[in-house]
């Protein structure tokens, strides 16, 4: 009897790679769900602690990787009259929702998580992809291209 007739033999295809669109979107989400929970934490009064993978030695002088503490910026201000805005960032500049309009006004704090959680809804269905392309070009038209080294 042949080995390969007692294998389950099938046609399979991976999955077709992410789109850049669908990668920005999950980027963006991601850090919405990180101001998410960085607000419930802020509304219950316990402390938020996002991490990261590092590598450190240890005692016998191995490289291991560990979970390191970071900083999380807010994403939400009070201006001097009080009132409370959010404002999603990329690249480390304030995204536009619509032209010359970068940030959203919020009652209290408690109105926070609900908020964050519609403009995720608002990120997965695209209706911010136009925004999220503007600033992605914006953000790689900072970055020179490498020179090619000439053959000699």
């Amino acid at each position: 009897m042949s080995i390969l007739k007692t294998l389950k033999l099938t046609a399979a295809t991976r999955n077709a790679p992410l789109t850049p669109e669908q990668m920005l979107r999950g980027k963006l989400v991601s850090y919405l769900n990180e101001q998410k929970a960085l607000a419930e934490a802020e509304i219950n009064g316990t402390s938020f602690v996002a991490t990261k993978k590092v590598t450190r030695q240890n005692a016998e002088g191995e490289n291991i990787r560990v979970d390191a503490p970071r900083h999380v910026r807010k994403g939400w201000f009070a201006d001097a009259a009080g009132k409370l805005f959010f404002q999603m960032r990329y690249g480390g500049k304030p995204l536009e929702f619509t032209k010359g309009m970068n940030a959203v006004e919020v009652e209290n704090l408690t109105e926070l998580p609900s908020l964050i959680a519609s403009i995720i809804e608002a990120i997965n269905v695209g209706e911010l992809d136009p925004q999220l392309n503007a600033a992605r070009d914006a953000r790689r038209a900072n970055f020179k291209p490498k020179a090619k080294k000439a053959a000699a």
